[in-house]
């Protein structure tokens, strides 16, 4: 008997990927432009892609699709994987499908002998971050300002596209035991306070509640810092956008400072609270972290 209530699958048909077409337009509503269309889904899926779909009673209700790329080196051209999207249905989020279709993203890319896995996110996302970073295991020192111009969907219209593009050793220990069956020991904001980490900012509310950067945060100085981030962005931005934009530019900031002077992202730690919750990335400096660290 399966332990989910879903199936996955790689996907071929172009009757396949018209069902990741209409998927995409519930994720992420608002702009036809910005969907992916079946024709280059089925030449992806042909041309050493990957596009895997979740099935729930013969219904799609996720996906996820990339395709080889090359990324330039001192030594010259090596090949990735570029991750493009991942999309689940409203109705199965906080699920575990969103991870459960990158560790079979992750199983097929390993038996294509690549070891190197990319993709973007908005980095003021906790739910993505919390996915991408604390359970999967993904690290990050790459901060791009705007990458895909004026977005026109429901989730990400009106503001700079800024991203994370993170990166999957999908062979690290690291990596390797994030994606086991035996569950990761969660580490609490507590953990990393006992370890002397540097807060780099102290956030205050809004009288509507909402979380408001400062106008300032220290100078990184620690071997490990803390970087807050709104829990729920999506919330905060229908509900003062100007806010938003603020959370966005100061937070562009604090990530190309960090990144200049060496910080790497890995880790990423949400704490329930009266208010609903606080997010916290894990910023280390240095590398030491990718090899045998959880």
């Amino acid at each position: 008997m399966s332990e989910t209530p879903w199936t996955i699958r790689l996907l071929e048909t172009a009757e396949e990927m018209t069902a990741v077409e209409d998927l995409q337009r519930i994720v992420w509503p608002g702009s036809e432009t910005d969907i992916t269309p079946a024709h280059l889904l089925v030449t992806v899926a042909h041309n050493g892609g990957v596009v895997l779909g979740a099935f729930v009673e013969d219904e799609l209700v996720g996906f996820v699709f990339g395709f080889p790329g090359l990324e330039m080196l001192p030594d010259g051209p090596q090949p990735k994987h570029c991750s493009h999207q991942l999309g689940v249905h409203p109705e199965w989020r906080n699920s575990g499908l969103g991870f459960a279709l990158k560790r079979a993203q992750w199983q097929m890319v390993r038996k294509q002998g690549l070891t190197h896995i990319t993709w973007t996110y908005d980095p003021l996302l906790s739910r993505n971050a919390y996915l991408n970073i604390a359970k999967l295991g993904a690290v990050c020192n790459t901060y791009l300002r705007s990458v895909y111009g004026a977005m026109r969907d429901g989730l990400n219209a009106g503001l700079p596209s800024d991203r994370f593009q993170v990166d999957w050793w999908v062979t690290s220990k690291r990596v390797e035991r994030r994606l086991s069956r035996q569950s990761r020991r969660r580490l609490g904001l507590d953990h990393f306070l006992q370890a002397d980490s540097q807060v780099l900012y102290r956030t205050e509310r809004t009288p509507g509640g909402l979380l408001r950067p400062p106008e300032r945060f220290a100078p990184l100085e620690g071997r490990i810092a803390l970087v807050e981030i709104p829990s729920d962005f999506l919330s905060l931005k229908e509900a003062d956008f100007a806010l938003a934009r603020d959370w966005r530019f100061f937070s562009r900031e604090v990530f190309e400072t960090a990144f200049e002077k060496g910080y790497l992202v890995t880790d990423f730690v949400f704490e329930r609270s009266e208010e609903g919750g606080r997010s916290f990335y894990v910023l280390t400096h240095g590398e030491s972290t990718l090899g045998d660290a959880e």
